[in-house]
């Protein structure tokens, strides 16, 4: 097989897949005989082809996959005009702070947000696939540790954590959850209900570099230094996060 059939297959591929391919799925494609480097080689040459295009091949947490391009959002929203879903200003808060100063305990949060946090908007969280426990504190009472999923990437459309907006851009963060607000990469799910604190919709200054950088109080490790796997002490739970 040549290069070009190759990238023919490999186009097909991706275009039919209903899920981001990983690299290794890819490989099965071609019966092992190419390797990951000449498969990475095609993507990106895929990459190029397909720029300047309504529709781009990305690379996010758990492989590669073909999606609209933002600009194309409100154009696409004709199509199917329901109302896209909408979080509340403390369901938003909740999750930036656990993207952000992860691993994080619930008491972590409350310390950083000053409110005590409902236990539905963690499970809801959960739920939407976007967080959850990779662990639990070695203190009293044994907390459980939050952290994000690859999901949670995915739908950002970023394949790591290093590729989040820097805490004092706010304006880039606030850009970055609208977009995981109203699912631009997925389906629109179910709107999650008003909790803890009302709100119409998205708050461009919800994602405050003062909220972000708070200190959580008494915490026995420090949370504001970017999150590493070796971080976790629970290894089993490293594959929660990319």
């Amino acid at each position: 097989m040549n290069t070009m059939d190759a990238k023919r297959v490999l186009e097909t591929a991706l275009i039919c897949a209903q899920q981001p391919l990983p690299l290794r799925e890819m490989g099965v494609l071609f019966n092992g005989v190419l390797s990951a480097d000449s498969i990475k080689l095609m993507l990106e040459d895929l990459q190029n082809d397909w720029s300047g295009r309504g529709v781009e091949l990305v690379h996010v947490a758990t492989g590669w996959r073909f999606q609209s391009r933002p600009s194309m959002r409100e154009y696409l929203e004709r199509l199917h005009p329901e109302k896209p879903p909408r979080y509340t200003r403390a369901v938003l808060e909740t999750l930036a702070i656990i993207a952000y100063r992860q691993p994080a305990t619930r008491g972590d949060m409350e310390d950083i947000r000053g409110v005590t946090i409902n236990s539905l908007i963690l499970k809801q969280l959960e739920d939407r696939g976007w967080v959850d426990v990779i662990g639990y504190r070695e203190t009293v009472g044994r907390p459980a540790l939050y952290a994000t999923t690859r999901q949670f990437l995915d739908d950002l459309g970023v394949s790591s954590l290093d590729q989040l907006p820097a805490m004092d851009n706010t304006a880039a963060q606030a850009s970055m959850f609208e977009q995981i607000e109203f699912a631009i990469h997925e389906p629109a799910r179910e709107v999650v209900e008003n909790i803890d604190m009302p709100a119409a919709g998205f708050d461009e200054n919800i994602l405050t570099t003062d909220l972000l950088k708070a200190p959580a109080a008494k915490n026995p490790q420090d949370l504001s230094a970017p999150l590493q796997k070796a971080d976790f002490q629970d290894n089993s739970a490293r594959d929660s996060i990319a």
